[in-house]
């Protein structure tokens, strides 16, 4: 099978230094990619240069099976993927307003962008809240709203910058198991970055550990994390003690 994504020989560099690099990448049809490691590994350098936010300092890109001329923008593309971060972006006005911000930039029909914001209002348990202000939802809301924002343009990959590290852990949850939800049914390509091994081992199948601007182990996720490396096993230990008494459960 032809993969969606192709990613070949990615450097990042920074005044010249390379931050970061990936040899190879292959991402099937809705796939979903788990990215961890050290603060200051090159995470969030390298997620930016997979989604076309700042563009590579060398190596090449393969989108359904055509090259993407990196030196220049991408808009045709980037209207095809969406991105979400760490910090839950809150536009003026209502939950609907936001979740709609996109749709209206695209000039969709006013009856489109009412049927498809409610539905996805309704696939992130929102529904109640399209007309509260969208700087009183807690975090949680925040982040569910900033997911519906994204899948309301039905991106075919999605890309996500730990967007759930500053929520407790109930609040985690909920997002996450809509996410999982949604992901199951719509078949979205995933790639995303996380510090929390909770998150890739309920969402991804496929994992990535980053260690000194390196690609250090890569595979399924299972078995990385059944025979990791050194490094990756010295960065799994706090995981592991914390659940010497628990079942290591891969979702």
């Amino acid at each position: 099978m032809t993969p969606l994504l192709e990613y070949r020989n990615i450097v990042c560099k920074k005044s010249g230094k390379t931050i970061i690099s990936l040899d190879a990448l292959d991402v099937q049809k809705g796939e979903i990619i788990g990215i961890m490691g050290e603060n200051g590994a090159g995470k969030s350098t390298l997620l930016n240069a997979l989604s076309l936010l700042e563009l590579p300092s060398d190596g090449s890109i393969t989108y359904k099976g055509k090259e993407v001329n990196l030196k220049k923008p991408q808009l045709h593309i980037r209207r095809q993927w969406a991105c979400v971060f760490q910090h839950s972006y809150r536009f003026v006005g209502t939950v609907y307003d936001n979740v709609a911000i996109g749709l209206k930039l695209r000039k969709v029909s006013p009856i489109e962008q009412r049927l498809r914001v409610m539905e996805w209002l309704a696939r992130f348990n929102l529904s109640h809240l399209s007309q509260e202000k969208a700087h009183n939802l807690s975090g949680g809301e925040a982040q569910r709203m900033n997911l519906a924002r994204a899948f309301v343009l039905e991106p075919k990959v999605l890309f996500l910058d730990e967007p759930f590290s500053a929520l407790d852990v109930p609040a985690k949850m909920h997002v996450l198991d809509s996410l999982r939800d949604v992901l199951t049914e719509t078949k979205t390509t995933v790639l995303m970055i996380s510090h929390d091994l909770t998150e890739i081992e309920f969402l991804a199948s496929y994992f990535i550990y980053i260690y000194k601007g390196k690609v250090a182990d890569q595979g399924h996720a299972k078995t990385v994390f059944q025979h990791p490396s050194s490094d990756l096993n010295k960065f799994l230990s706090p995981w592991k003690k914390a659940r010497q008494n628990q079942a290591f459960t891969f979702y």
